[in-house]
C-alpha cells in the first residue's frame, strides 16, 4: 500500500511496539531514511503515535544487526546453517525423544512466523515444547477467559473506552505503556468520563484520576471481591442476566462468605482508606458503562488468573459485558500477543483457539496431514528453561526475544543456556541471549517484516516492508519452512507470505461450528487482496465483515453457551517478605523504552527521560536507610544483586521498591532487573510474579565515579564496578562507579583510552583523585574522560553536544575540562519531552508564569504537542508546583 513520488514512497505499516497496534505511514527515502507519521485512517490511533512510534525512524539503522547466518561464530551459508538446525533437532528426537527440543519464540514475530513454528512444533515434530515471551504478560488473562468465557476472548473494543462512563485500570499504567489509548480516554475524561486506578505505586495514570487506590501488593482479589460483595448487598446485580447468560453465580456467593466482607475488613487488607474504598464501589454501582482495563500487574501474578477472573466475576454479575462502553478488557504488551495467542503459540493450546482434546487436537493433525501432532500440552516458558538447565531438553530455537534478560530470575536462565548442548537463536540483532547461540539466524527487523498483526481489540493489520532485507537476513516463516523441509517434513513449500495467512485463516474455518475465531472471509485472499487488506476485526465472517464487539447476543463459547463465574479467593503472595528481605520489589516498564532494548536503544531521544537504571523507594525507607535521592544503591534478592540510582519518591508505597526491566549487559550489566525476580508463578497459567519479590536495599558507597563520552560505544570492561551506557546524538555516555583503590580506577582508564589518538589535554589531582582529559584530532573531539574520588562531576550535555561539532571553537578547548562552557551554565534539568528534547527547568519556568494546563505549558515550550506522552507527567508538575509553597522573590 504506496503512494507518493518516485523520490519518497510511503508506506502503510503497523508499529513494532505495544498491542495497541497503531497504524503508522513511513514515507521513505534514500537508503534506509524514513519519516515515520501516525497512519489518520487506521482505527486504532486516527494518526496519533506514543513517543516510541514517532521514533521508529532513528531505529532502523544496521547498527548491530544480525546479517549472516553463523555457525560457532564463524560466518556460514544458509544452506550450511539450515543443514545444520535440521540435523541437530532431528538427531536429538531420535536419540532422546519429540520433547527433547523446543521452541521459545516472542510477540515481535508476525502471525505467520507463529503459525508456521506452531505448525513445525506441534504438528510435525510433534511435541507440544513451543511456548512465547506472551507467557510473562497475558497467559494469566488467557486462562481467565477461557475459564470465564469458554476460550481466550476479549470482548470489547477501543470503542468502548471512548464511550464509558467508568473506566477503571487495574494493574494498568496506561500513561506509560499504551500511551496512544491513554490520549483517547483524556479526551473521553474531558466529557465527564470517570477513571479509578488500582495500583500500588501513585503512576502517572494515576496521578491525574479521579480516584487512586494504593492497594497493598498481591490485595487485588480481596478488592474485586469484596466489590461484588457490595454490589450484591447494593441489590446492584443484574439478576435477570445472571439468570439467562451465566453459570456458578450461586458458588461465587459461597465462597464470598467464607471471608468478611465489610467495608472495613476489605479496606483493611488491602491498606487503603475506608472512604477511598467506598467512593470505588459507589463509582463501580452507579456507572452501568464500566470498561475495566488490566494489564500487566494484575497478570504478573501468583494469582493472576484469580486477579483476572475477580474482574470478570464483577462485570458477569453485572451484565457489563457485550455492550457499548462495558467490558473487562485485557490489554495486550505486544504487537502481537494476540496473534500468537490466535496460533497456538502458547504451550498449552493448539492453533485456532484449539486445545488438547481429542477432538480438536485430531482436528488439526487432519488438516494438517500431521498424524503425529502433539497430545498434550508442552513446557511453559519458566518450566521450559528449568527442563533446559536440568538436561532434559538438549536442544533449544530461540526466536526473535531476549529470555537472557527478560524471564525472572535470567542468571538461571543464562546457565541454562550455557549448559544447553544446542542453542540456536534467530534474530535480527545481537542480544544477550546469542552470545549463548552455537548458531545464529538473521531475520528480518521492524522496517523489513511483511506479513499481519492482531492488536488488543482482535484487530488483524498489515506490517508492511519499508526497506528490502539487509545483507542475508530472511523472514522468520522462510526461515522455519527451510528447517522443517531439510528435516524431511512436507507441508511447508509456501511460495510467500500470503499463501502462509490464507492456510492459517482456513484452519480457523475448518470444522468450525462454534469457535468465534474465524477468518473465513478472509481465507480466499490472493497475494494482490492480501497487500492491499485493510485493518478488520475478528471473527470474520464469509462476507468478509468484521465483529467489533463480542458476546452481544449474550452467547459464550462453552458447551452450554453460558459464561462461568469462578470463584476466587485471595492469597498471600509466593514468597513473603520478612527479616532478610524485607520489601517487595516490583518491576516493570518505563515510558520510552520497550523491552530489552534492542530497538529503542538506538534512538537516543528515548533514552533520555530515564537515562540509566534505578529503583524507586518511598522518603521513609530511604531515610531510614541512609539512602540519597540520586545516590547509587544495592538491591539484593534471594537470586541476585543490581546497582541502581535510587529515586526517592512519595509515589512508591513503603516497604516496596520499583525496578525498571529494560537494561541489558550493553547498557547497564549491573542494573538487571529480572536477574533479581524470583520464578514464582501461576499455577494455571505459568504466568511469573514480576510484581513481587521479597527484597533488600542499602546505599552502594563507591568510592570514586566518573564518565567517558566517546563517538563509539564502549561494553563493559569486564572491572568490579557499576557500568551504564546511555546514547546521545554524537557520542555514548558511560558512566561508572567502583569502590576499589587506585589500581581500579587505573586499569580502567587503561582499558577505555588505549585506542584513542589525537592531541589530549588533561589535567589531574592527586589529593582528590581527580582527573580530566580530552582527546581532538583534525579539530573533533573524539573522547573524554572524567573521574573523582571526592568531587562533584560536571554535567554531561554541553560535553556531549561537542561531539556534533565538525571543529571545536577555541572556546570550547579552553573550557573542555571544566566541563562547562564559560558563563552560567545551562540546566535543562530532567528530560520530559522525549520528542522535542524539552527539560523539565523550562516546563517549570513555564508553570511559574502561569501556565495551568498540559496545553498551556506546551503553547510555551512545545513539551507535549508532538506525540502527547509526556502530558500526564506535565500535568502532575503543575499538580505538584500548585501545592509547593512559593519562596520569597529576593531583592539583589
Amino acid at each position: 500500500m504506496a503512494d507518493g513520488s518516485a523520490a519518497l514512497t510511503t508506506i502503510k505499516t503497523t508499529c513494532a511496539y505495544c498491542g495497541v497496534g497503531c497504524g503508522v505511514a513511513g514515507a521513505v527515502g534514500e537508503g534506509r531514511s524514513v519519516s515515520i507519521a501516525g497512519d489518520a485512517v487506521h482505527p486504532a490511533n486516527l494518526g496519533r503515535l506514543c513517543s516510541k512510534g514517532s521514533a521508529l525512524g532513528a531505529t532502523v539503522s544496521l547498527e548491530g544487526r544480525l546479517l549472516e547466518p553463523t555457525i560457532g561464530g564463524k560466518t556460514a551459508s544458509w544452506a550450511e546453517a539450515t543443514a545444520l538446525v535440521a540435523k541437530r533437532f532431528k538427531d536429538t528426537i531420535a536419540r532422546h525423544g519429540r520433547d527433547s527440543v523446543a521452541f521459545y519464540v516472542s510477540g515481535q514475530l508476525l502471525t505467520e512466523d507463529y503459525y508456521v513454528a506452531n505448525k513445525l512444533m506441534k504438528g510435525f515434530i510433534g511435541s507440544g515444547n513451543i511456548d512465547t515471551n506472551s507467557r510473562l504478560c497475558m497467559a494469566s488473562a488467557v486462562a481467565a477467559h477461557k475459564q470465564a468465557f469458554g476460550a481466550d476472548l476479549v470482548p470489547g473494543c477501543y470503542e468502548d473506552l471512548d464511550v464509558a462512563d467508568l473506566v477503571v485500570f487495574s494493574g494498568h499504567n496506561a500513561a506509560w505503556t499504551h500511551p496512544v489509548l491513554f490520549r483517547r480516554l483524556e479526551a473521553a475524561r474531558a466529557r465527564g468520563q470517570k477513571h479509578v486506578v488500582i495500583d500500588p505505586r501513585r503512576t502517572d495514570t494515576a496521578e491525574g484520576a479521579d480516584l487512586h487506590l494504593a492497594i497493598a501488593p498481591q490485595s487485588d482479589v480481596r478488592l474485586w471481591n469484596g466489590l461484588l460483595a457490595d454490589l450484591v448487598r447494593r441489590g446492584a446485580i443484574h439478576r435477570d442476566y445472571i439468570a439467562e447468560h451465566v453459570n456458578n453465580f450461586d458458588q461465587v456467593l459461597a465462597a464470598l462468605a467464607e471471608n468478611d466482607q465489610s467495608l472495613s475488613a476489605v479496606a483493611a487488607d488491602c491498606g487503603v482508606a475506608i472512604e477511598d474504598l467506598r467512593t470505588f464501589y459507589d463509582l463501580f454501582a452507579a456507572n452501568a458503562r464500566t470498561v475495566s482495563l488490566f494489564s500487566m500487574g494484575a497478570n504478573q501474578s501468583a494469582q493472576g488468573v484469580a486477579k483476572g477472573l475477580s474482574i470478570i466475576n464483577a462485570h458477569l454479575a453485572t451484565g457489563r459485558i457485550g455492550k457499548p462502553g462495558a467490558c473487562p478488557f485485557s490489554i495486550t504488551g505486544q504487537p502481537n500477543a494476540m496473534g500468537g495467542r490466535e496460533t497456538g503459540g502458547m504451550a498449552n493450546t493448539l492453533a485456532g483457539h484449539m486445545d488438547f482434546a481429542p477432538a480438536d487436537r485430531d482436528r488439526v493433525a487432519r488438516f494438517w496431514g500431521a498424524p503425529d501432532t502433539a497430545r498434550a500440552p508442552g513446557l511453559k516458558a519458566v518450566e521450559m528453561f528449568e527442563a533446559v538447565r536440568d538436561g532434559r531438553i538438549k536442544a533449544i530455537w530461540v526466536m526473535a526475544t531476549n529470555p537472557a534478560v527478560s524471564l525472572p530470575d535470567s542468571g538461571a536462565i543464562r546457565e541454562a543456556l550455557a549448559k544447553c548442548p544446542f542453542v540456536v537463536v534467530s534474530d535480527c540483532v545481537e542480544t544477550d541471549t546469542t552470545a549463548f547461540a552455537d548458531v545464529k539466524l538473521p531475520a528480518l527487523g521492524w522496517g523489513e517484516k511483511d506479513g499481519t498483526v492482531t492488536n488488543s481489540e482482535r484487530r488483524i493489520s498489515r506490517q508492511r516492508a519499508l526497506f528490502p532485507a539487509p545483507g542475508n537476513a530472511r523472514a522468520d516463516w522462510r526461515i522455519m519452512a527451510d528447517v522443517a523441509t531439510a528435516m524431511g517434513f512436507g507441508g511447508f513449500g509456501w511460495a510467500n507470505n500470503a499463501s502462509v495467512f490464507r492456510e492459517w485463516a482456513r484452519l480457523t474455518a475448518y470444522e468450525n461450528d462454534d469457535r468465534q475465531l474465524n477468518l473465513s472471509g478472509l481465507s480466499a485472499l490472493t497475494p494482490e487482496t492480501y497487500s492491499e487488506l485493510l485493518p478488520i476485526q475478528w471473527p470474520v465472517k464469509a462476507d468478509g465483515k468484521g465483529t467489533p464487539r463480542l458476546f452481544v447476543d449474550g452467547r459464550f463459547q462453552t458447551p452450554d453457551g453460558r459464561a462461568r463465574m469462578v470463584p476466587v479467593k485471595p492469597k498471600g503472595p509466593a514468597e513473603a517478605t520478612g527479616d532478610a528481605y524485607p520489601m517487595s520489589l516490583n518491576t516493570g516498564r518505563i515510558r520510552d523504552h520497550w523491552h530489552t532494548m534492542t530497538r529503542t536503544g538506538l534512538a537516543p531521544d528515548l533514552c533520555r527521560h530515564a537515562p540509566e537504571p534505578y529503583v524507586e523507594i518511598h522518603p521513609d525507607d530511604a531515610d531510614a536507610l541512609g539512602l540519597k535521592d540520586g545516590a547509587l544503591a544495592r538491591v539484593t534478592t534471594s537470586r541476585a544483586e543490581a546497582v541502581a540510582v535510587a529515586k526517592v519518591s512519595d509515589r512508591q508505597r513503603r516497604g516496596s521498591l520499583f525496578m525498571p526491566m529494560h537494561w541489558t549487559d550493553a547498557f547497564a550489566p549491573s542494573g538487571r532487573a529480572n536477574a533479581l525476580v524470583a520464578p514464582n508463578v501461576d499455577p494455571t497459567s505459568g504466568q511469573p510474579e514480576f510484581k513481587h519479590t521479597p527484597a533488600r536495599v542499602r546505599a552502594y558507597r563507591e568510592t570514586w565515579k566518573g564518565f567517558f563520552l566517546s563517538r563509539d560505544a564502549v561494553m563493559s570492561p569486564g572491572l568490579d564496578l557499576v557500568w551504564r551506557r546511555v546514547p546521545q546524538d554524537a557520542c555514548q555516555q558511560h558512566e561508572f562507579a567502583g569502590r576499589g583503590e587506585q589500581g581500579q580506577r587505573d586499569a580502567l582508564r587503561k582499558i577505555l583510552t588505549k585506542k584513542l589518538e589525537g592531541e589530549v589535554v588533561a589535567y589531574e589531582d592527586a589529593a582528590t583523585g581527580a582527573r580530566r582529559e580530552a582527546w581532538i584530532k583534525d579539530g573533533r573531539l573524539i573522547a573524554v574522560f572524567y573521574m573523582t574520588a571526592t568531587g562533584r562531576l560536571p554535567p554531561r550535555d554541553w560535553l556531549a553536544e561537542l561531539f556534533g561539532e565538525q571543529t571545536l571553537t577555541a572556546e570550547a578547548r579552553s573550557a573542555l575540562l571544566f566541563g562547562r562552557p564559560p558563563g552560567a551554565p545551562v540546566d535543562k534539568g530532567p528530560m520530559v519531552c522525549a520528542c522535542l528534547k524539552v527539560g523539565a527547568k523550562a516546563v517549570d519556568a513555564a508553570i511559574a508564569a502561569g501556565a495551568d494546563t498540559p496545553d498551556s505549558v506546551g503553547a510555551v515550550t512545545g513539551a507535549g504537542t508532538n506525540c502527547g506522552s509526556c502530558r500526564p507527567e506535565i500535568a502532575r508538575m503543575i499538580k505538584v508546583l500548585a501545592v509547593t509553597p512559593k519562596e520569597p522573590a529576593h531583592v539583589v
